[in-house]
């Protein structure tokens, strides 16, 4: 059964869009920040830093992925706030402490609402 569905995800990520492809890392990065969180809770130190570790995976491979000579200020703008996520992420998982990442998560459902609607309006523009 999860050779199907990792075949199926697997599938889905080669057929996505860019803007497809930006929506399912924000997915995946809140995913693994409340699963850390969760992990803190249940005391699985073990299992909080292999989540942190992929949050802070996916926010680096979002900060390297963004163009300066493009983004301008905006670009600039999601840098710093990439950079507090890996920053507070880090504090969460060396003082096993889900404070930190109550603001990370905050701050990438904030990004994610963001862009979702900026693809939607995107989308509705190109199709009128």
């Amino acid at each position: 059964m999860s050779y199907g569905f990792n075949a199926y995800k697997k599938t889905s990520i080669h057929t996505a869009s860019k803007e497809q492809i930006l929506l399912m890392l924000y997915q995946s990065a809140i995913k693994n920040c409340k699963k850390a969180m969760e992990a803190i809770e249940t005391k699985q130190i073990a299992a909080k830093g292999e989540h942190i570790g992929k949050l802070q995976d996916i926010v680096i491979e979002l900060n390297n992925s963004l163009d300066h000579e493009i983004g301008g200020e905006i670009s600039q703008e999601l840098s710093a706030l990439y950079d507090y996520i890996l920053f507070a992420s880090t504090q969460a998982n060396i003082k096993i402490d889900k404070e930190p990442l109550e603001g990370c998560l905050r701050v990438l459902n904030i990004l994610y609402d963001g862009w979702s609607e900026a693809i939607k309006s995107l989308k509705k523009k190109e199709s009128a």
